[in-house]
């Protein structure tokens, strides 16, 4: 499901998609399960909330449209991230 909302945000986001796909789902490969892989992830916030009453800021949707944006806003850095010349240098850090 997460994967499949990413792929509907990026084909709305991205006109020229690579290799001629018409959309990212295109791109889903599906693998099998590694051994004792999670059959699911999920976090339960009702303890967090019954004891200080913290709620999210974000919904699920409106966090990952955000964070899809910021990567692509940031193509620059996440480049030298695959490309493997972002070394985790550490920036603003006085020496």
């Amino acid at each position: 499901e997460v994967v499949n909302e990413i792929c509907t945000l990026l084909d709305e986001y991205i006109e020229n998609k690579p290799n001629d796909i018409n959309s990212f789902s295109d791109l889903i490969t599906f693998v099998p399960d590694r051994p004792g892989h999670d059959s699911r992830y999920a976090i339960d916030a009702s303890k967090i909330h019954q004891d200080i009453a913290w709620i999210p800021e974000e919904s699920f949707e409106s966090g990952i449209q955000k964070t899809i944006l910021w990567y692509l806003k940031n193509e620059k850095w996440t480049s030298r991230i695959v490309d493997g010349s972002y070394c985790l240098e550490r920036k603003g850090i006085l020496k």
